[in-house]
């Protein structure tokens, strides 16, 4: 949040071309133009051959529309969408190592419980912890889980989709008037 309360992080979706190097081009335009990335996550989509990322950028209005637009320039990338300020559902995945003990052991399984979060290891001296939630619900765990001491956290960024219709094709599978770009499609891969 910046000094106004209003939040400096936007989420951008990017549906792309899934083939070598596209991750680069695209990571590569955001450090020659000096935008941060806060989080990036990427896999395959609905659509067989298109990837679709999803960016956490800091900054204000200009920056995200900045990156929309040099996003769109990349010859990759099939449709953009800044989703920031829709209806969207965010989630991130985080694995958390933390040590645990015979006397430990006990409470850190119902704060794990209390986060409707999973422990999916356990060994003599640690467990590993899976928690799937916002930014906020993953920090308030690992705050928690911190004083029995944390050894290793991996976390995926966040992935988010705009709730209701708004997709980057009509049920039909004809592109909507939204993108950037059109795309050749197989008819028999929709």
């Amino acid at each position: 949040m910046n000094v106004n309360g209003v939040s400096n992080r936007h989420t951008i979706t990017a549906l792309v071309e899934d083939k070598p190097g596209v991750l680069n081009r695209v990571t590569s335009m955001f450090r020659r133009r000096g935008f941060n990335i806060a989080s990036l996550a990427v896999g395959h989509s609905e659509i067989p051959n298109l990837s679709r990322m999803t960016f956490v950028v800091e900054g204000d209005d200009k920056v995200v529309d900045q990156v929309t637009k040099h996003l769109h320039k990349l010859i990759d990338v099939i449709k953009v969408s800044d989703i920031s300020k829709d209806n969207a559902v965010t989630r991130e995945l985080a694995l958390v190592r933390v040590k645990a003990n015979v006397q430990s052991r006990s409470e850190i399984m119902q704060i794990v419980d209390l986060f409707r979060a999973n422990i999916i290891d356990v060994s003599p001296e640690t467990l590993i912890v899976e928690v799937v939630g916002d930014e906020d619900k993953i920090d308030a765990l690992q705050n928690l889980l911190r004083s029995f001491g944390i050894q290793e956290v991996m976390r995926t960024g966040s992935v988010a989709m705009s709730r209701g219709m708004d997709s980057a094709f009509e049920t039909n599978g004809n592109k909507s008037t939204k993108s950037a770009k059109p795309v050749i499609m197989d008819t028999g891969s929709v």
